[in-house]
Protein backbone atom coordinates (compact mmCIF):
# COMPACT_ATOMS: atom_id res chain seq x y z
CA UNK A 1 0.00 0.00 0.00
CA UNK A 2 1.43 3.38 -1.03
CA UNK A 3 1.80 5.96 1.77
CA UNK A 4 2.67 9.57 0.84
CA UNK A 5 5.25 11.43 2.94
CA UNK A 6 4.17 13.22 6.09
CA UNK A 7 7.06 15.67 5.68
CA UNK A 8 8.53 16.80 2.36
CA UNK A 9 11.76 18.80 2.44
CA UNK A 10 12.79 20.56 -0.76
CA UNK A 11 16.05 22.23 -1.65
CA UNK A 12 15.46 25.58 -3.36
CA UNK A 13 18.11 26.41 -5.97
CA UNK A 14 18.20 23.67 -8.57
CA UNK A 15 14.95 22.09 -7.38
CA UNK A 16 12.33 24.84 -7.33
CA UNK A 17 14.16 27.85 -8.67
CA UNK A 18 16.66 28.33 -11.47
CA UNK A 19 18.69 31.39 -10.54
CA UNK A 20 21.66 30.71 -12.79
CA UNK A 21 21.46 34.11 -14.52
CA UNK A 22 21.33 35.92 -11.16
CA UNK A 23 24.27 33.85 -9.91
CA UNK A 24 26.43 35.00 -12.77
CA UNK A 25 25.40 38.65 -12.72
CA UNK A 26 25.80 38.97 -8.94
CA UNK A 27 29.11 37.15 -9.06
CA UNK A 28 30.34 39.41 -11.85
CA UNK A 29 29.55 42.50 -9.76
CA UNK A 30 31.33 41.02 -6.75
CA UNK A 31 34.26 40.04 -8.95
CA UNK A 32 34.70 43.65 -10.02
CA UNK A 33 34.99 44.68 -6.38
CA UNK A 34 37.45 41.92 -5.48
CA UNK A 35 39.59 42.05 -8.64
CA UNK A 36 38.69 44.22 -11.63
CA UNK A 37 36.32 44.41 -14.61
CA UNK A 38 37.94 41.58 -16.54
CA UNK A 39 35.00 39.21 -15.98
CA UNK A 40 32.77 39.80 -18.99
CA UNK A 41 29.45 38.38 -20.15
CA UNK A 42 31.13 36.07 -22.65
CA UNK A 43 32.11 33.88 -19.68
CA UNK A 44 28.46 33.29 -18.74
CA UNK A 45 28.00 30.09 -20.79
CA UNK A 46 31.04 28.46 -19.19
CA UNK A 47 29.92 29.61 -15.75
CA UNK A 48 26.46 28.07 -16.28
CA UNK A 49 27.99 24.79 -17.41
CA UNK A 50 30.30 24.63 -14.41
CA UNK A 51 27.68 25.65 -11.80
CA UNK A 52 27.36 22.04 -10.55
CA UNK A 53 30.84 22.20 -8.96
CA UNK A 54 29.74 24.96 -6.56
CA UNK A 55 28.90 23.86 -3.02
CA UNK A 56 28.79 27.18 -1.16
CA UNK A 57 28.41 30.79 -2.26
CA UNK A 58 32.00 31.96 -1.71
CA UNK A 59 33.13 29.60 -4.47
CA UNK A 60 31.26 31.54 -7.16
CA UNK A 61 33.72 34.45 -7.41
CA UNK A 62 36.55 31.91 -7.35
CA UNK A 63 34.95 29.99 -10.22
CA UNK A 64 34.69 33.18 -12.23
CA UNK A 65 38.30 33.94 -11.35
CA UNK A 66 39.32 30.52 -12.67
CA UNK A 67 37.59 31.26 -15.97
CA UNK A 68 39.22 34.69 -16.27
CA UNK A 69 42.58 33.02 -15.64
CA UNK A 70 41.85 30.63 -18.51
CA UNK A 71 41.78 27.43 -16.50
CA UNK A 72 40.42 24.58 -18.60
CA UNK A 73 36.74 23.66 -18.08
CA UNK A 74 37.56 19.96 -17.90
CA UNK A 75 40.12 20.58 -15.16
CA UNK A 76 37.57 22.59 -13.20
CA UNK A 77 34.96 19.84 -13.50
CA UNK A 78 37.37 17.10 -12.50
CA UNK A 79 39.40 18.86 -9.80
CA UNK A 80 37.38 21.84 -8.65
CA UNK A 81 38.36 21.69 -4.98
CA UNK A 82 42.05 21.66 -5.89
CA UNK A 83 41.61 24.50 -8.39
CA UNK A 84 39.67 26.58 -5.85
CA UNK A 85 42.21 25.90 -3.10
CA UNK A 86 45.11 26.96 -5.32
CA UNK A 87 43.40 30.25 -6.20
CA UNK A 88 42.44 31.01 -2.59
CA UNK A 89 45.96 30.33 -1.34
CA UNK A 90 47.88 32.02 -4.15
CA UNK A 91 45.75 35.16 -4.01
CA UNK A 92 45.43 35.17 -0.21
CA UNK A 93 41.62 35.16 -0.28
CA UNK A 94 39.30 34.61 2.69
CA UNK A 95 36.22 32.49 1.92
CA UNK A 96 34.18 34.24 4.61
CA UNK A 97 35.03 37.63 3.12
CA UNK A 98 34.16 36.42 -0.38
CA UNK A 99 30.80 35.20 0.88
CA UNK A 100 30.19 38.51 2.65
CA UNK A 101 31.00 40.52 -0.47
CA UNK A 102 28.70 38.35 -2.58
CA UNK A 103 25.83 38.70 -0.10
CA UNK A 104 26.43 42.46 0.19
CA UNK A 105 26.22 42.88 -3.59
CA UNK A 106 23.00 40.89 -3.62
CA UNK A 107 21.51 42.85 -0.71
CA UNK A 108 22.34 46.18 -2.35
CA UNK A 109 20.82 45.05 -5.63
CA UNK A 110 17.63 43.90 -3.92
CA UNK A 111 17.37 47.16 -2.00
CA UNK A 112 17.98 49.39 -5.01
CA UNK A 113 16.11 47.47 -7.75
CA UNK A 114 14.14 44.50 -6.45
CA UNK A 115 12.18 44.00 -9.67
CA UNK A 116 15.26 43.57 -11.84
CA UNK A 117 16.78 41.13 -9.34
CA UNK A 118 13.62 39.05 -9.19
CA UNK A 119 13.45 39.11 -12.97
CA UNK A 120 16.67 37.11 -13.21
CA UNK A 121 15.03 34.08 -11.57
CA UNK A 122 12.59 31.56 -12.91
CA UNK A 123 10.84 28.64 -11.33
CA UNK A 124 11.11 25.35 -13.17
CA UNK A 125 8.05 24.47 -15.29
CA UNK A 126 5.13 23.21 -13.25
CA UNK A 127 6.71 23.45 -9.80
CA UNK A 128 4.71 26.48 -8.60
CA UNK A 129 1.46 24.61 -9.20
CA UNK A 130 2.81 21.43 -7.64
CA UNK A 131 4.15 23.21 -4.55
CA UNK A 132 0.82 24.97 -4.09
CA UNK A 133 -0.92 21.58 -4.21
CA UNK A 134 1.45 20.15 -1.61
CA UNK A 135 0.94 23.14 0.71
CA UNK A 136 -2.80 22.39 0.62
CA UNK A 137 -2.32 18.66 1.23
CA UNK A 138 -1.76 16.65 4.44
CA UNK A 139 1.98 16.60 3.69
CA UNK A 140 3.96 19.25 5.60
CA UNK A 141 6.29 21.14 3.26
CA UNK A 142 9.64 22.65 4.26
CA UNK A 143 12.29 24.42 2.21
CA UNK A 144 15.78 23.38 3.32
CA UNK A 145 18.43 25.39 1.51
CA UNK A 146 21.88 26.94 1.73
CA UNK A 147 20.42 30.15 0.30
CA UNK A 148 19.57 32.98 2.67
CA UNK A 149 16.02 32.40 3.91
CA UNK A 150 14.99 36.00 3.27
CA UNK A 151 15.87 35.66 -0.41
CA UNK A 152 13.86 32.46 -0.66
CA UNK A 153 10.80 33.97 1.00
CA UNK A 154 10.92 36.98 -1.34
CA UNK A 155 11.16 34.80 -4.45
CA UNK A 156 8.37 32.46 -3.31
CA UNK A 157 6.17 35.45 -2.55
CA UNK A 158 6.89 36.96 -5.95
CA UNK A 159 5.71 33.76 -7.64
CA UNK A 160 2.55 33.54 -5.55
CA UNK A 161 3.65 30.97 -2.97
CA UNK A 162 2.89 32.02 0.59
CA UNK A 163 5.04 29.98 2.95
CA UNK A 164 5.59 31.02 6.57
CA UNK A 165 9.18 31.95 7.44
CA UNK A 166 9.44 29.12 9.98
CA UNK A 167 9.01 26.60 7.16
CA UNK A 168 12.04 28.00 5.32
CA UNK A 169 15.34 26.77 6.80
CA UNK A 170 18.08 28.76 5.10
CA UNK A 171 21.81 29.35 5.30
CA UNK A 172 21.40 31.45 8.42
CA UNK A 173 20.56 28.30 10.40
CA UNK A 174 24.20 27.21 10.05
CA UNK A 175 23.77 23.46 10.29
CA UNK A 176 24.08 20.57 7.84
CA UNK A 177 20.94 19.50 6.08
CA UNK A 178 20.95 16.04 7.65
CA UNK A 179 20.73 17.72 11.07
CA UNK A 180 17.85 19.91 9.89
CA UNK A 181 16.01 16.83 8.62
CA UNK A 182 16.61 15.10 11.96
CA UNK A 183 15.06 18.07 13.77
CA UNK A 184 12.09 18.26 11.41
CA UNK A 185 11.47 14.56 11.93
CA UNK A 186 11.60 14.93 15.71
CA UNK A 187 9.44 18.05 15.69
CA UNK A 188 6.84 16.36 13.51
CA UNK A 189 6.79 13.23 15.64
CA UNK A 190 7.39 10.98 12.64
CA UNK A 191 9.89 8.29 11.70
CA UNK A 192 12.47 8.80 8.95
CA UNK A 193 10.46 6.60 6.57
CA UNK A 194 7.78 9.30 6.58
CA UNK A 195 10.19 12.02 5.43
CA UNK A 196 11.13 12.65 1.78
CA UNK A 197 13.92 14.97 0.71
CA UNK A 198 14.57 16.36 -2.79
CA UNK A 199 18.02 17.80 -3.51
CA UNK A 200 20.12 18.38 -6.61
CA UNK A 201 23.47 17.75 -4.91
CA UNK A 202 24.35 14.08 -4.56
CA UNK A 203 26.90 14.79 -1.82
CA UNK A 204 24.15 16.21 0.39
CA UNK A 205 21.91 13.19 -0.19
CA UNK A 206 24.81 10.85 0.54
CA UNK A 207 25.45 12.62 3.85
CA UNK A 208 21.83 11.96 4.84
CA UNK A 209 22.11 8.37 3.66
CA UNK A 210 25.10 7.85 5.96
CA UNK A 211 23.27 8.92 9.12
CA UNK A 212 22.56 5.72 11.10
CA UNK A 213 19.53 7.25 12.84
CA UNK A 214 17.82 8.25 9.55
CA UNK A 215 17.15 4.88 7.90
CA UNK A 216 14.69 4.56 5.05
CA UNK A 217 14.24 8.27 4.38
CA UNK A 218 13.00 8.98 0.87
CA UNK A 219 15.99 10.53 -0.89
CA UNK A 220 15.55 12.00 -4.37
CA UNK A 221 18.13 13.51 -6.72
CA UNK A 222 16.54 16.22 -8.87
CA UNK A 223 17.56 15.34 -12.42
CA UNK A 224 16.78 18.87 -13.67
CA UNK A 225 19.01 20.62 -11.14
CA UNK A 226 22.64 21.70 -10.95
CA UNK A 227 24.27 18.32 -11.47
CA UNK A 228 26.00 16.48 -14.29
CA UNK A 229 25.00 13.47 -16.37
CA UNK A 230 27.80 11.54 -14.68
CA UNK A 231 26.25 12.27 -11.28
CA UNK A 232 22.80 11.27 -12.48
CA UNK A 233 24.12 8.03 -13.93
CA UNK A 234 25.88 7.22 -10.65
CA UNK A 235 22.62 6.77 -8.74
CA UNK A 236 21.07 4.36 -11.22
CA UNK A 237 22.20 1.39 -9.11
CA UNK A 238 21.55 2.98 -5.73
CA UNK A 239 18.35 1.70 -4.17
CA UNK A 240 18.25 4.33 -1.43
CA UNK A 241 18.71 7.41 -3.64
CA UNK A 242 16.24 7.69 -6.51
CA UNK A 243 16.68 9.83 -9.61
CA UNK A 244 13.61 12.04 -9.93
CA UNK A 245 12.58 13.70 -13.17
CA UNK A 246 10.77 17.03 -13.30
CA UNK A 247 7.83 15.23 -14.90
CA UNK A 248 7.60 12.91 -11.89
CA UNK A 249 7.97 15.77 -9.43
CA UNK A 250 4.99 17.54 -10.94
CA UNK A 251 2.79 14.47 -10.51
CA UNK A 252 1.28 12.87 -7.41
CA UNK A 253 3.72 11.30 -4.97
CA UNK A 254 2.86 7.82 -6.20
CA UNK A 255 4.63 8.65 -9.49
CA UNK A 256 7.87 9.31 -7.60
CA UNK A 257 8.29 5.69 -6.56
CA UNK A 258 7.54 4.18 -9.97
CA UNK A 259 10.40 2.39 -11.70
Amino acid sequence: MFIPPKILALDFDGVLCDGIIEYFQTTKLAYAQIWDNSATDDLATSFYKLRPVIETGWEMPVLLRALVLGINEAKILENWHLVAEEIVISEQLEPKELAHQLDTVRDQWIESDLDSWLGLHRFYPGVVTRVSEIINSPTQLYIVTTKEGRFVKQLLHNFGIQLPQELIIGKECKRPKHQTLRELMAGGGVTSENVWFVEDRLKTLTSVQQQPDLPGMGLYLAAWGYNTQQTRDSVSYDESIKLLSLEQFNQDFAAWVEK
